[in-house]
């Protein structure tokens, strides 16, 4: 029911986004058929949520990773993000999310503890890595999803609430965002600029809740990311928490410099240009 969204402006990019979204939903929702047929075969139970079969596992493991983007399942992601409008942009980072999440919530008895913590490291370093140098603000929400997917897989194994509570948090401060960036007809880092002449109050909630989303205290983001590193303590998984606490730290760079870039100043530009005064109007 997303293909339409995605492919609805019938410009090559959106066709293409289309094309990608379907085949890699597709080839996942068939893997994870393909890990309940394999786990049915050696064990004669069906029942995906309690596999035994350690190749099940794995399978089942790698399909949910590849629905939700993970790394290294991730290159479809960014690229369907990019060739989407925001409006289905944020249908797919969050409510696209919600049914592979769902799933990872009842299945995490039989995903692969080594293989979680794995993909969920790779999954914090490279969203945040990969969202560096990016100047498409889709792009830089894209890999920011992909982060965040870091953050709650990494607890699944040992508190799945807390996974969910991630998910809802995450969710709503992305929909603001989102809400905000359409609102204000933004795409690129270089429009970001001088939407504050446009919209003030709204960049200035926007502002809030990019450094929600980076983490911040007292904001909202930082909760999920406390009690992740506080049960990781308690379980005696204080190395990896340091890990990921670090690599959030690639993250906070984006968040600050689309901050910086929608309310804080207006940097010097080569050519002249006219500022977009909220009441100027054309001759």
């Amino acid at each position: 029911s997303i293909l339409p969204l995605i492919s609805k402006s019938h410009h090559p990019r959106a066709i293409e986004a289309a094309t990608k979204y379907f085949l890699t939903q597709a080839t996942a929702s068939a893997l994870i058929l393909f890990s309940s047929m394999t786990n049915a075969w050696h064990t004669g139970q069906w029942d995906i949520t309690q596999m035994t079969h350690p190749t099940s596992c794995l399978i089942l493991t790698s399909a949910i990773a590849m629905k939700l983007g993970m790394v290294p399942f991730h290159f479809w992601f960014p690229e369907v993000l990019q060739g989407s409008p925001l409006t289905t942009g944020l249908l797919l980072s969050t409510i696209m999310k919600l049914p592979p999440i769902t799933l990872l919530f009842m299945t995490h008895h039989s995903l692969n503890p080594t293989l979680l913590a794995c993909m969920a490291i790779m999954s914090a370093a490279l969203g945040g890595w990969m969202g560096l140098n990016q100047t498409q603000i889709r792009k830089i929400l894209a890999f920011s999803s992909i982060s965040h997917l870091g953050w709650m897989t990494i607890i699944l194994s040992f508190d799945p609430k807390l996974t969910l509570l991630n998910f809802y948090l995450y969710a709503l401060i992305t929909l603001s965002v989102f809400l905000t960036l359409n609102t204000i007809k933004v795409l690129k880092l270089s429009t970001l600029i001088t939407s504050w002449t446009k919209a003030p109050s709204l960049n200035a909630m926007l502002l809030l809740t990019l450094l929600s989303l980076a983490g911040l205290p007292p904001l909202t983001g930082f909760l999920p990311k406390w009690l992740i590193i506080q049960e990781l303590t308690k379980q005696n998984m204080a190395p990896m928490a340091t890990m990921i606490s670090l690599l959030s730290l690639l993250g906070l760079y984006f968040y600050l410099r689309l901050a910086y870039c929608a309310t804080i100043t207006l940097p010097p530009h080569t050519t002249n240009h006219m500022k977009q005064w909220h009441a100027h109007k054309p001759a």
